[in-house]
């Protein structure tokens, strides 16, 4: 439930991860980038004015702590991740007091209710269901599908050409399934009850690829489990029908005065690059 709140297929294209507008990549025509290259955040173009916080003189976020490398707990105690250090960002660019606290996930949305915090800063997913509980801010980050291949292997660009035949690891009833039925028809796509399960079958070569998560294969193929052995081929995949409409701070309904300056405030952090340094920081094998 967890994830299907969150995450769970767990930014836009370089072309647009958009303040303003998203817009879905076409399903099967990825746009193709460089990893280690940030990818856009906000239309430069695009103006925001400073706002008016009416005398607000802090922000209390709060978050999850088990949800490595968006938000976690260090062995000291210490609360970090990628959501952190950005509402930790969004404070000081507002010349806020900020303040981060830590609660059980079916809390998050029953804090800002009562009024016991300001904003969520979990990546929570900006789907049907929580906007009826809560707004959001412009998304910060998307949840693109990617494949992943062995290094050692010869495998062609992950087209439905270059698939045609090829064993494909995926979730069994996973969106990414879904997806792969819908436009790679002749791969052979092998599910599996657990992504664990999946990515094991990948390491040992019984399988050709895998699709998943984009952001959660780039945050194992940077740890110690994938042991160096894989890399992204192809992709990202963009398609808001699958992969859902990206994640946002939440505030409470109706919270417009708020979410208008935390919108200002990520728009500021792309346009002076503080964006690229965090994503740079958690992801040095990027999802996209």
């Amino acid at each position: 439930m967890r994830r299907k709140l969150r995450l769970l297929a767990l930014f836009s294209s370089l072309a647009l991860l958009a303040i303003g507008r998203l817009e879905a990549v076409a399903a099967a025509e990825p746009v193709h980038t460089e990893a280690s290259v940030p990818p856009s955040f906000s239309d430069p173009g695009r103006s925001l004015p400073r706002p008016d916080l009416g005398g607000l003189k802090q922000l209390r976020f709060v978050t999850e702590d088990d949800y490595p490398p968006f938000n976690f707990v260090l062995p000291d105690g210490e609360l970090t991740g990628f959501n952190v250090e950005l509402a930790r960002a969004i404070c000081e660019e507002l010349e806020l007091a900020c303040t981060i606290q830590r609660r059980k996930w079916e809390l998050l949305i029953p804090a800002l209710n009562e009024n016991a915090a300001d904003a969520v800063v979990a990546s929570m997913a900006s789907t049907p269901e929580n906007r009826e509980q809560v707004d959001f801010t412009e998304p910060y980050y998307l949840t693109p599908g990617r494949f992943v291949a062995l290094k050692s292997a010869v495998l062609p660009e992950a087209t439905p050409e270059g698939l045609d035949d090829r064993k494909v690891a995926v979730v069994a009833g996973s969106t990414h399934e879904a997806y792969l039925k819908t436009f790679f028809p002749k791969a052979q796509i092998v599910p599996f009850e657990t992504v664990e399960a999946a990515r094991a079958a990948l390491k040992t070569g019984r399988v050709n690829a895998l699709f998943g998560d984009a952001i959660s294969l780039a945050f194992w193929l940077n740890g110690a489990d994938a042991d160096g052995c894989c890399v992204f081929k192809s992709g990202p995949y963009l398609d808001s029908r699958f992969f859902g409409e990206g994640v946002g701070v939440a505030v409470k309904k109706g919270a417009d005065p708020l979410r208008r300056a935390l919108d200002y405030a990520l728009a500021r952090l792309a346009k002076k690059g503080v964006y690229s340094e965090l994503y740079l920081k958690w992801f040095p094998i990027g999802p996209f």
